[in-house]
């Protein structure tokens, strides 16, 4: 059993009490951005765009349905299953998500559940198996997996967000190519794509694998939903599989432009009250902290922040905890809520052992303020650059401190409130709401 040091042994390490950290206030980032005002219908649209003729009357579709929380895809995927009824096919979901869940059947069904994705909540039946087949194989020889259960069915439809990806940049990232590889991949497929990538690089490995697996399976298109900065679809657009691998980077240039960030490239701390694998698949999002800790790829020169602390894990993330490793600091709570079989699997899975690994654990979040003022070269704790956010995908309301509040204060999408001391209950952040200026 981990054994954390109690406080009074942490916090001798300097001479500087909280009373001296700056005042905070919460913050809000207004972003006007598009939003799909009716999914049914812009899902309808997408399927129009997609060729199912070659398929006959009862027909099963196989729909992917990933680990990500993603606001509108439980809506995407009910619309999709009632229109492909509708057209006179059998439509089921299957899970697709490389080895979330902790690499089983069972946790895969869990995961799409607290989701809200269900037999009950879609409309149709979700198989679930980790199952698969090769297909082909890579320039060098890897085998290319695809989920039996997929293969069996008539004709395959990939789902997802097209976004910037968290372990590299290049003109295919997350989205429709990713799921193909990694999502209809199972965790045997991911964890080849993978290795794959750390040989050659993700940008050339992931979209040869592919076009592969484009031409193996019966995969007829995908629905792109691209986010705005309120975690709402901006746009929801069928792409025929023959046009995928040509279309993503466009959709992926417009998500980059929506993509949720502080207005701030440069803190002393940054404190996430939780991460998830249902916030990211790193747990948190690498493009907004600015960390990647991924083998062969350089780190981002902004954001610049210099230490972060994790405070939980989210409920969704079962206990995986990837992405830890990405804070210097983090608190028993969300040390004590790992399950160390899910995050190491995911973490081999992921090619990203580093990721995985225990950042200093503290017994409050007081604790992590006074050593983070040890570890950044700031003279003065009052001058402390410190901003909280819920999590790295809700970046709308926040909290920060006094001068980055004053950096901010001109900036007319920034509405700052009152400015108050920090407060801690028993050393740890009391909970707080994120409207509250709304």
């Amino acid at each position: 059993m981990l054994t954390v040091p109690d406080r009074e042994a942490l916090e001798a390490v300097n001479d500087v009490s909280i009373e001296e950290f700056p005042r905070v206030a919460p913050v809000r980032h207004e972003r006007d951005h598009s939003q799909v005002d009716d999914l049914d219908g812009a899902t309808v649209d997408a399927l129009d765009a997609i060729d199912f003729g070659g398929l006959n009357p009862g027909a099963e579709i196989a729909i992917t349905a990933g680990s990500r929380g993603i606001e509108d895809k439980p809506a995407v995927l009910r619309a999709a299953v009632s229109e492909l009824n509708d057209r006179g096919f059998e439509p089921f979901l299957f899970p697709a998500m490389g080895s979330h869940g902790g690499g089983t059947a069972g946790g895969q069904l869990e995961t799409l559940a607290s989701l809200g994705v269900t037999e009950g909540s879609i409309g149709c039946e979700i198989r679930s198996s980790m199952a698969v087949e090769a297909v082909g194989e890579d320039a060098d020889g890897r085998p290319i997996y695809a989920a039996r259960d997929a293969l069996a069915a008539d004709g395959i439809l990939i789902v997802n967000r097209v976004k910037a990806h968290t372990d590299f940049s290049g003109p295919i990232e997350s989205g429709l190519c990713k799921m193909a590889v990694i999502g209809l991949g199972k965790q045997r497929g991911a964890e080849v794509a993978h290795n794959a990538a750390i040989a050659r690089g993700h940008e050339n490995a992931f979209p040869e694998r592919a076009e592969v697996l484009f031409e193996a399976t019966p995969i007829l298109g995908g629905i792109a939903i691209i986010e705005n900065a309120n975690d709402r679809a901006a746009s929801i657009e069928g792409v025929p599989v023959g046009e995928i691998v040509d279309r993503e980077p466009d959709l992926l240039d417009r998500s980059r432009a929506l993509l949720p960030t502080l207005p701030t490239d440069d803190l002393d701390l940054l404190v996430v009250d939780e991460q998830g694998k249902d916030i990211s698949g790193t747990g948190m999002d690498t493009n907004v902290l600015g960390r990647l800790l991924m083998y062969g790829q350089p780190e981002p020169q902004t954001p610049d922040f210099t230490r972060v602390h994790v405070r939980s894990l989210t409920e969704g993330s079962h206990g995986n905890g990837i992405g830890i490793g990405l804070a210097d600091f983090a608190h028993r709570e969300a040390v004590e809520a790992l399950s160390l079989a899910g995050t190491y699997l995911n973490a081999i899975t992921g090619g990203e052992p580093a990721r995985a690994r225990l950042p200093v654990t503290v017994p409050t979040d007081a604790t992590a303020f006074l050593l983070a003022y040890s570890t950044t070269g700031t003279r003065d704790p009052g001058e402390m650059r410190i901003a909280r956010i819920e999590n790295t995908l809700d970046l709308g309301e926040f909290v920060v401190s006094e001068p980055v509040g004053e950096e901010l204060a001109d900036r007319p999408d920034v509405t700052i409130g009152e400015y108050e001391p920090i407060a801690f209950d028993e050393g740890n952040l009391p909970d707080r709401s994120y409207t509250e200026l709304r």
